[in-house]
This record gives C-alpha cells, structure tokens and sequence, in this order.
C-alpha cells in the first residue's frame, strides 16, 4: 500500500519551514483557529496537481516550495506512471515537488524528473481522497449524489450507462443533423437553385479545358493573316527562289552549288570531308523549310468570318471565367466549380430522401434510448439498495443508531414545454447521464419521514453521513490514503467519540489524515501534530510538530478546555487517551 510519509512545507501561508511526519495509520492534525491547519490540506493538494495561487506564497519570499515523500509498491499503479514519466522510485520511495512562485508560475518534480502538473493530477486518483467541508456542501447537489451512487455501482452501472451514453451522443447527432435540414429548408432550397443555375450557364457554353488558351492563340493568328502570310512567301521566295523570276539566286541553289563544291573534293582531306556533310545537312534542312512555309502559306486562314467567331466563343468563356474560376484562371476552374457544385446540388436534392432516413434512425434511437435508459434505471436502483444499506449501517456505529439512508431514484417526466421520449406511456426527459433522478434521503429516528439530506439533515449529521459514505467507498473503492478536512464539523460529545473510533478502524486498512478541532477524534489518532503559530516582532510563522507524552495531553486539554493546565481537562484528556488504546 502506498503511504504518504513526510511532506516538507517552505513559504507557504503562516508557515515559513516546517516538516509533517505522517503516520500510516491515524494522524490528526490540530492547532488553535488561524495557526495554519488548513496549510496542510493546501500542500497535499498542491502535491497532487492543485491550483497554484501565489497568493500562497509567504510575505517577502520569492516562492513557496511544498515536497513529499511516499512509499510505493513496486509495480503499483502510482509507480508505473512515475516511470511513465521519467521519474524513478529509489529504495520504494517516490519523491514529489511542487514549486508555486510569487509571479504565479508553477513547476512540478516527480521522482527526480520535471514533469507537466497534469501528471500529478494522475496520480491523485491513484493516491489520495481529498474531502473537507466544500465536498459536505458538494454531497447536498443531486448531481453529486448520482455520482456518488454510480460511483458505488461499479460496472454494475458503468456498463449500461457506455451503451446509453453511445445511443444517446447519436441521437443528438441525428436530431441536430436533422433540424439543420428542415429549420434550413428555404436556405438550401435558394443554395440550390442558384447552383442549379449555374451549372447550366456552364453546360451551355461546354467548355473544354485549355480551350481558351488555343482560341487566344488563334485570335492572334487571324488578326495577323496577312502580315503573316506576306512575310512566309518572302522567306519562301528566299529559301526555294521565285518562279515569276528565274534568274533571281535562293539560298537553296547556292548552298547546293556550295555542297557540290566541296564533295568534288572531300576525298583529299577529312576535314573538308566533314564540312561537306554539314552543308548537306544544312540542304537539306532548308529545303524543309522551305515546304512548310509552303505549306503554312496554304493553310492560312483570313477569314473575318472565323475570327468573328472565335472573339464571340472567346467572350462566352471569359464571362464564365468571370463568374466561376478564381482569380482569373482558365476554363479549368470553370469546370472543377461544376464538378464540385454538381456533388453538392446532388446532396442538397437528396434532402427529402435524407430527411426521411434521419427521421426514422431518429424514432429507432429515441426507441433504443428508451430500453436503455430503463435498464441504467434498474441498475441504480438496485444499486442504491445496497449502498443505503452499507451507509445506515455505517451511521449507527456514528453515534446514529436508530437513522436509516435511503435513495430516491426516479426518472424525470417532461414538463408542458419539455420534449421526451415516451417510456411505458409516460414522457421522460434523458440527458447525458440517463433519465434518472437521484436524491439521497435521511430519516434521522423512526417515525421520522425520509427527507432530502439537503432540508433533513443538521451540520453534524450531514458530517457523519459525509463519513459514512467515504467509509462505504473505502471498501468498494480504496485509496490508499484519506484526507478529511474537518469533516466533524457540528459534531460533539458521544458523536465525537464515534467518529474517531471510526476514522480510527478506517485506518487499519488506510492511511488516515484528519485536520480536527475535537478532541475526541484526535485521542484515537495514531499520531498528533500541532500546528503552532508563534509572533515574533512583527512577524507571524507557523511550525509543526509531533505531540507525544505530556505535550499530546496538554494539546488535547486545551482543545476540551482551553486551558493546558486544567486538571480537570487532563484528567478528561488522558481518558479520552486511555479509551482509544483500549479500542486500538
């Protein structure tokens, strides 16, 4: 079992440097009102990923530093996310740090290892249970009394409730799917028509991709045929010579003369012989020229009908460009716009068809939510059974023989503007966490009527039911380690004593902090630490220390009467000591 075995406090509040000794049975933490007590609840918390307010820090240092020891088994849970972190458990002990400066900042150590305050958080539900008078207040929510049940259930309620919590997270993915349809109709129906209209503008042009780019280029041809065609049988005539003049020179006749030359002589020298290949080639090359301009001459097209046509296809394209490419690109944006938007038309049109399909998964689920929600219902309700059982029977060995607990578990009907889900003829309302109501009652006496502990319970009874139900947990649900923060609030006398020798056999199978003003509860501690304020000057510190002996006698005395050296108190306080060893 994991132990909680030290904790180091520096510039924390009232306490400037001081050390808490844990037992790792029973301690209880004691000390006058405003010495500091509550400093200890607020270190282990920051230990275990807490808030780090700098409001904590001491007047005049720069941080506040909290560390802590703990013995941990190897392998455990605790040890493994240690190690998951980097940190390292050393002869069983996982050192923990936490580090809170005057500017806010925030730092945690885990076995040696900076780590993100998160993983501390981790580990507190692996360590400690924290409980003071805010979780008192907590348990009177019927939010946190379902909690609490569900808690007890185990996967007796965990189970029923993933299936309901799945149905249920579809259902309201459904039902929103399908409100957008319908509360949306008129917008889509809009949305539709325009894309409907556009892709048909686009479908009666039909353009083709890079269509434009080869009628801008054909556009400028037609606008140039003459020059064009002037200029191709110039270079022709110069090329393959004029036939209207024949005894005009053409570079063809020349470079020909000038290959016949060379090749009457190439035999004598390599050289020439490889000039001489090359102005056949170049013949060779002219002549192709030659033809193609030829041929170019030919095929030149100067009709003004024909470029009336290609300016008139060429103003459909750009105005198309215009309104559905981007930035100016080409067809080819025109044509991904109508292949995106035809996938979206063919959605909006299904709408109907959708609406249907989503209407009948709608009823289906509604129908499956239905059965599961009663089904979640039986478990708690069987659940709860058992639990108010354990808790009653919890409270008579707290000084509340004759109180009985029970749970009120219903399923919340539908108001007159609420919408539900019919379950047996009646309309229920189901949320995240089912259908279900849980209200936890207490009947103080016989006779009494069980009422809402909220309305039905006075301070001290909602204390002992506070502990009664941690208890029941402990043996459900262990920690191992408790930390109660004056939890006995409002309870006296008799009371008292019973819920020391409570805490007292909690600890025989946990460790057991209690932060206490009654010294009934700390009699039965296995060990006593005082936390005591001193003023020097100007200057207020606290310290703690451990009680033993006459020091412990004299603490208790003064926490039954004020007075450390009533004899009447240390008569009463050694009782109360002597009562608890003999319980022990």
């Amino acid at each position: 079992m994991s132990v909680l075995e030290e904790m180091r406090i520096r510039s924390l509040g009232v306490i400037d440097d001081a050390v808490v000794e844990l037992s790792p049975g029973f301690t209880a933490v004691t000390g006058e009102t405003g010495a500091g007590k509550t400093m200890v609840v607020t270190s282990l918390g920051l230990l275990l990923g807490g808030r780090a307010d700098p409001a904590l820090v001491r007047v005049g240092a720069k941080a506040a530093v909290v560390e802590g020891r703990i013995t941990v088994a190897q392998g455990d849970a605790a040890a493994r996310r240690a190690e998951e972190a980097g940190g390292e458990v050393e002869d069983g002990a996982l050192l923990i740090s936490r580090t809170v400066s005057a500017e806010g900042r925030s730092r945690a150590h885990l076995g040696g290892r900076s780590v993100p305050v998160g993983v501390l958080t981790e580990l507190a539900d692996e360590l400690v249970a924290v409980h003071g008078q805010t979780d008192q207040q907590g348990l009177l929510k019927p939010a946190r009394q379902r909690q609490a049940l569900d808690r007890y259930a185990g996967d007796g309620v965990s189970r029923p409730l993933a299936a309901y919590t799945a149905a249920y997270r579809r259902l309201r993915a459904v039902v929103t799917e399908l409100d957008e349809l319908t509360v949306r109709a008129r917008e889509r129906a809009q949305e539709a028509d325009l894309l409907r209209f556009g892709l048909d503008e686009i479908a009666a042009v039909e353009p083709l991709p890079g269509e434009d780019t080869e009628l801008a280029a054909e556009a400028e041809r037609l606008g140039h045929a003459e020059a064009l065609a002037s200029a191709a049988a110039l270079a022709h005539g110069a090329l393959a010579g004029n036939p209207e003049d024949p005894e005009a020179v053409d570079a063809t006749t020349i470079v020909a003369a000038a290959g016949q030359s060379l090749d009457a002589v190439r035999a004598h020298d390599p050289a020439l012989a490889a000039l001489a290949d090359r102005t056949g080639e170049i013949s060779i090359l002219l002549a192709d020229v030659a033809g193609e301009l030829a041929g170019y001459a030919d095929q030149l097209d100067a009709d003004p009908l024909r470029l009336a046509a290609v300016e008139e296809r060429r103003a459909a394209l750009t105005a198309l460009t215009r309104k559905y490419g981007r930035d100016g690109q080409d067809t080819a944006a025109v044509l991904a716009w109508a292949e995106e938007n035809a996938a979206r038309l063919t959605e909006l049109e299904g709408d109907d068809e959708r609406i249907g399909e989503l209407t009948a998964e709608r009823d289906a689920l509604r129908g499956e939510l239905s059965g599961l929600g009663q089904a979640l219902t039986d478990a708690r309700t069987e659940a709860a059974a058992r639990f108010a059982e354990a808790v009653t029977e919890e409270l008579a060995s707290l000084a509340m023989p004759h109180a009985c607990v029970s749970f009120a578990v219903r399923q919340t009907e539908a108001g007159d503007e609420e919408s539900g889900i019919d379950v047996g003829g009646r309309s229920v309302v189901h949320g995240p966490t089912g259908a279900d109501e849980v209200e936890l009652l207490l009947a103080p006496h016989p006779g009494a009527r069980p009422r809402p502990i909220a309305k039905g319970a006075s301070g001290g009874e909602l204390s002992r039911v506070m502990l009664a139900v941690e208890v029941v947990f402990a043996g459900s649900d262990p920690v191992p380690t408790y930390l109660f923060d004056e939890v006995d609030a409002g309870v006296g006398g008799k009371a008292a004593v019973e819920v020391g020798r409570r805490l007292a056999r909690l600890a025989r199978s946990a460790q057991v902090v209690v932060v206490t003003h009654l010294p009934q509860v700390a009699a039965f501690a296995d060990r006593q630490l005082l936390v005591e304020k001193t003023v020097d000057g100007s200057v207020t510190r606290s310290g703690v220390k451990v009680l033993e002996g006459e020091d412990r006698v004299r603490e208790l005395s003064r926490m039954l009467a004020g007075q450390e050296d009533s004899e009447t108190a240390r008569a009463h306080a050694e009782e109360l000591l002597a009562t608890a060893r003999a319980d022990g």
